[in-house]
C-alpha cells in the first residue's frame, strides 16, 4: 500500500488535532475529505492550506452522529477520488463533568458524538473501505488516568477502544487494519474548554516529559498507521501521552 491515489476521511477536521491528521495526510500524498459540522470557513481553510501545498482535498458537511450524514461523507469522497482507503475517526467532545453534576442532555451528546458517530463510521467503513485499507480511531489517555469529571467521556473512549479490537478480526480476510490513537493533554480548545488553569497545572505535572501535548505530536502517529508501513499493527491502541500512564 503506497499513499498515491488513496483517499482518506478525516471526521471533524476542521480544527484541533483533526486538522493537523488533514494536513499531515495531505502531505503524505493522500486525497483528504475534510470533514465539518459547522465551521465551514474553517474547514475550507484546511482544504486552502492543502491545495496551496500541491494537494487534494474536499470539505464536507456531516453530522457523523447521523447515519446519512456519515454516508455522505463516502458518497462525496467517492465522487471526487475513487474508493476511500483511509478512515481517521477523529470527530468528538469532551464536557467534564462529575457523575453527581452530569445531565442527561450533556451525556447524550457525548454519547451520539463520541461513541454513536464512530459506530457510524465503523459501520460503513466494513462494506465501503477500499481492501488493503486502513481505520485509526481516536480514544484517549484519560482512560488510564482516571481522573475525576471525566467518567462519561471516558466511557465513551473505552467503547471505541473495544470497537477497535474487534473489528480489527472482523476486517482482516480484507486486509483492513484497525487501530487507536490515544493522546494525552494536547494544547487544543477541546482540551482547555472548561477547565481551570488549577487543573490543567495538575495535569501537566502528571507528565513525566513536563509538558502538554501539541496537535504535532499526534498527527504523525496517524500518519504511520494510515501508511504502507504499519500493516503488521493490527487492533492496538497507541498511548501518546508523553508517559503519563
Amino acid at each position: 500500500m503506497s499513499t498515491t491515489n488513496k483517499t482518506a476521511i478525516v471526521t471533524g477536521s476542521s480544527r484541533g488535532i483533526g486538522r493537523s491528521i488533514a494536513l499531515q495526510l495531505a502531505k503524505a500524498g493522500f486525497s483528504v475529505i475534510v470533514n465539518y459540522v459547522s465551521k465551514p470557513d474553517e474547514a475550507a481553510q484546511v482544504v486552502a492550506e492543502i491545495k496551496a501545498a500541491k494537494g487534494q482535498a474536499i470539505s464536507v458537511q456531516a453530522d457523523v452522529s447521523k447515519s446519512q450524514d456519515g454516508a455522505k461523507l463516502f458518497e462525496q469522497a467517492e465522487k471526487a477520488f475513487g474508493p476511500v482507503d483511509v478512515l481517521v475517526n477523529n470527530a468528538g467532545i469532551m464536557t467534564n463533568k462529575s457523575f453527581a453534576d452530569m445531565d442527561e442532555a450533556t451525556y447524550d451528546r457525548m454519547m451520539n458524538i463520541n461513541l454513536k458517530g464512530t459506530f457510524n463510521m465503523l459501520h460503513l467503513a466494513s462494506t465501503r473501505l477500499r481492501d488493503n485499507g486502513r481505520i485509526i480511531n481516536l480514544s484517549t489517555s484519560a482512560l488510564v488516568t482516571n481522573m475525576p469529571t471525566y467518567g462519561v467521556y471516558n466511557a465513551t473512549k473505552a467503547a471505541v477502544e473495544a470497537m477497535t479490537r474487534v473489528l480489527a478480526k472482523e476486517l482482516g480476510t480484507k486486509r483492513i487494519t484497525v487501530n487507536a490513537v490515544a493522546p494525552g493533554p494536547v494544547n487544543t480548545e477541546l482540551f482547555f474548554s472548561g477547565k481551570s488553569q488549577e487543573f490543567v497545572d495538575r495535569l501537566i505535572k502528571m507528565i513525566p516529559l513536563g509538558r502538554i501535548g501539541e496537535v504535532e505530536d499526534i498527527a504523525p502517529i496517524v500518519v504511520f498507521l494510515a501508511g504502507p508501513d504499519s500493516g503488521w499493527i493490527n487492533g492496538q491502541t497507541i498511548r501518546a501521552n508523553g508517559g503519563v500512564g
